[in-house]
């Protein structure tokens, strides 16, 4: 047993892999029906942590059997030197899977698996601010194709250069929540708008905020709190100006929350788009109330998903992107901007489960 776990932990772990084999017996006597899809369904869930329960098992067995052989009395100077570097070795990667079966067990965000709903809104900077949301709208999208997620706009209000005042996005993959999170906030932008003719460097901002799906289930939505208002869509943002009442405004009326869509050209789509994206503001509503209540002091090191939170910054004219959160700075604003966002998201997902580790002692 490491020493780095307590007898309960440890019989945690050994009830997780007895589980795992409990299953595969019972796949393969024969099961059908809801019996069989259930069973399944537990196995899949808990397979990667069994297979990493069981290769910690091992390493620390041969641990064991490695560090019995340095320190024996009889082994010979040379066997003892190449035992002593197989303990060693042995050591990081017991340590290493140690770490990965405790970050495998904390608690989950329920919300982690879900699809993501992507909102962007031009912040401070008029037209360059609109120009950088239409930017970081653009970063979205490449990282979703990326990863092989599904990127449907769902609402686009555009200015007269292009830009966006503000853009709505569903994502649909697997774990989109879960990567794109820790996105949530105020970005900056320093740079020289393409409409400066002294080449000044300005400063722009747009705010980003990802809420999780929420299907019917999760959030009842009551008709006789809604007013619903329709008009012809129009503007640079009317990609489908046209004469009928196709745009639809959603009110809710307890919590005043808005929701405008006009993109398509049936009304009925274009209601179905607005109550998609008010479903998942009520549902982050309510994770943000829960959240509070279970911890009204706490404040996590990678931020607090709050939209008047200032992020990160990008500087273009030293080519670098800095997440204040972290302190980290990577000089490959081309690349990031292009989509790759791995780097990023690793290191804020490192950051969040380097503090629940800590929380859980």
């Amino acid at each position: 047993m490491n020493a780095a776990f307590s007898p309960g932990f440890a019989a945690r772990l050994d009830r997780v892999l007895m589980r795992a084999q409990e299953l595969e017996a019972m796949l393969q006597s024969g099961l059908d029906g809801p019996a069989y899809v259930a069973a399944t369904r537990e196995q899949a869930s808990i397979a990667e942590l069994a297979d990493q329960i069981a290769a910690l098992r091992r390493a620390e067995r041969e641990l064991a059997e490695a560090e019995a052989l340095r320190d024996g009395a009889d082994t010979e100077p040379e066997l003892r030197a190449m035992a002593e570097d197989e303990a060693r070795a042995l050591a990081e990667t017991v340590e290493a899977l140690s770490r990965a079966v405790r970050i495998a067990l904390l608690p989950k965000d329920e919300a982690d698996e879900r699809n993501a709903i992507l909102e962007v809104r031009a912040g401070a900077g008029g037209d360059e601010a609109a120009l950088f949301a239409a930017d970081l709208f653009e970063m979205y999208r490449r990282y979703a194709e990326g990863r092989g997620w599904r990127f449907e706009v769902l609402e686009l209000s555009e200015n007269d250069l292009g830009g966006y005042r503000e853009a709505v996005a569903g994502i649909a993959g697997q774990n989109v929540f879960a990567r794109l999170k820790f996105e949530s906030g105020v970005h900056r932008v320093q740079r020289v708008p393409a409409t400066e003719a002294q080449g000044r460097i300005h400063t722009s901002t747009a705010t980003v905020a990802v809420l999780p799906e929420a299907e019917e289930v999760d959030v009842a939505v009551n008709e006789a709190d809604l007013r619903v208002d329709v008009f012809r869509a129009s503007g640079a943002g009317g990609q489908h100006v046209n004469k009928t009442e196709s745009a639809v405004r959603i009110t809710h009326l307890p919590t005043g929350i808005v929701v405008q869509c006009q993109d398509e050209k049936s009304q009925h789509k274009n209601r179905a788009r607005a109550m998609k994206i008010l479903r998942a503001r009520l549902y982050e509503r309510e994770r943000e109330a829960k959240a509070s209540a279970r911890s009204d002091m706490r404040r996590s090191q990678v931020g607090t998903g709050d939209r008047s939170e200032r992020i990160r910054t990008y500087n273009v004219p030293q080519g670098r992107v800095t997440d204040h959160r972290i302190g980290l700075t990577l000089h490959k604003i081309d690349r990031v901007l292009a989509g790759e966002l791995e780097e990023l998201i690793d290191a804020l997902t490192a950051e969040q489960q380097a503090e629940l580790l800590a929380a859980e002692g």
